[in-house]
């Protein structure tokens, strides 16, 4: 057993040093980066529906008050991974781009009567694009021509290690609560070069921007759960989560560089603005019913109050630049899942009788404002299945899922993107008391 644990512990910290959202989205480059999706392998099936399912076979950190339904005999672990095949569509020109990692590691386990715990590391923004255009300046027919272009790149992102627990006080209440360290790096640049055909290119200035912002800060997030019987095959569990909004206590930093293109000679400025990231609150509410164990639907609401926060934005008005905190970056963001499973009986003992089958459809509104235009909305689809895999004394399993996901905002950048999330629940049954004859 000791050997065990060590190399569950040994394998989580390995995973952990590459467990991180991917994304190649242009959109990325906005704000603190492309919002994750923060859902275990069983969650995203459903297309993230999670807020009021309640089980002791799997870990849902969508809310914390599900912890405690784990039973003493159980340790769950849980990891997952995703690849992705992006299209993006402008102005008639499509571009495919690819991407994967590993995404997430989770574990639970019942600390004491009604108490369930669990720890693990999950993405909660992803930054990762590397694009560029190019235009031609011909001034009055001139042969002397000037082909500018913009290279526009970044990565980075911000991962959340959490620690969390869920108390059942009572038959059917549950609450509990998510602390998580959120560390990790906002890049980004715009490197702006020059082909030149004029015979002076002392006149030609490049200007390029580096932004830069290192977060280690903290986050917490509450939930409950009730559960409501209705007859001895039926029952509803109502779900409430609460995200806690704050700053981060990071200084971005932008760097500004004029370089003359004939003489290499540099100009750098500095701008800082204090305190300058911020999470915002969230707030969530869910249900699911279940009918004889066999059939859970439900519905998700969640809120982000970005409209509340702020965020830097280098800008140039009358040839004075400036780099501030603008409260017209964000809008709040709202999104609606509705999902489901079935499982032939989840108390059999064949295959075929705890296969389960999952789908859910979520859409998004804009949560982003990009030169005074709405940011892209965002409509989603997933199926998948979790297949069993059986051994002596519980059942661990192998979930897949693929996931449809369109991004589009009128005049920018359509985006067309499949996923395929794999992931493994392992159900192990580390707490039981073997009786010797």
């Amino acid at each position: 057993m000791k050997k065990i644990v060590i190399g569950l512990f040994a394998t989580f910290i390995s995973l952990a040093a590459f467990a991180q959202g991917s994304t190649n989205s242009p959109y990325s480059q906005y704000g603190l980066g492309a919002v994750a999706d923060a859902a275990t392998g069983f969650n995203r099936g459903m297309n993230g529906l999670g807020i009021g399912y309640r089980s002791g076979s799997v870990v849902n950190y969508l809310n914390p008050a599900s912890y405690s339904a784990v039973d003493s005999l159980t340790f769950l672990f849980d990891v997952g991974m995703s690849g992705q095949i992006t299209n993006f569509e402008q102005a008639g020109k499509r571009l495919n781009a690819n991407s994967a990692g590993v995404e997430y590691v989770a574990a639970s386990f019942r600390a004491f009567r009604g108490v369930g715990v669990s720890f693990g590391l999950m993405p909660l923004t992803t930054i990762g694009y590397n694009y560029s255009n190019s235009e031609t300046i011909s001034p009055a027919l001139d042969a002397n021509v000037t082909t500018y272009t913009n290279t526009y790149s970044g990565s980075g992102g911000l991962h959340q290690a959490f620690l969390g627990a869920g108390w059942e006080p009572f038959s059917g209440f549950s609450f509990g609560a998510n602390f998580s360290y959120v560390w990790g790096n906002v890049t980004r640049s715009t490197v702006n070069s020059y082909s030149l055909n004029a015979s002076d290119a002392s006149s030609i200035n490049t200007l390029s921007k580096y932004y830069t912002g290192s977060v280690s800060s903290y986050k917490a997030d509450f939930g409950v759960q009730y559960q409501l019987a209705l007859g001895k095959r039926d029952n509803i569990t109502v779900g409430l989560t609460y995200g806690l909004g704050h700053k981060l206590g990071t200084d971005p930093t932008c760097w500004i560089i004029s370089k003359n293109a004939e003489s290499g000679v540099a100009d750098t400025t500095k701008y800082v603005v204090s305190n300058g990231f911020e999470l915002p609150s969230t707030i969530g509410a869910g249900a699911i019913y279940s009918h004889a164990g066999k059939w859970k639907v439900g519905i998700d609401y969640q809120l982000q109050k970005w409209g509340a926060t702020s965020f830097p934005v280098y800008s140039t008005v009358s040839n004075q630049a400036t780099y501030a905190l603008s409260a017209n970056y964000y809008k709040d963001r709202q999104k609606l899942t509705l999902g489901g499973e079935y499982c032939p009986n989840e108390n059999g003992r064949r295959f075929y009788q705890i296969i389960r089958l999952r789908a859910g459809i979520s859409y998004a509104t804009p949560y982003l404002t990009i030169n005074g235009e709405d940011g892209p909305k965002e409509l989603s689809v997933s199926a998948g299945i979790s297949l069993p895999i059986l051994n002596s004394y519980r059942r661990n399993y192998l979930n897949i899922s693929g996931q449809w996901v369109r991004q589009e905002a009128k005049g920018m950048i359509k985006e067309n993107t499949f996923r395929l999330n794999i992931g493994l629940t392992f159900n192990e049954r580390w707490f039981a008391k073997w009786k010797v004859e």
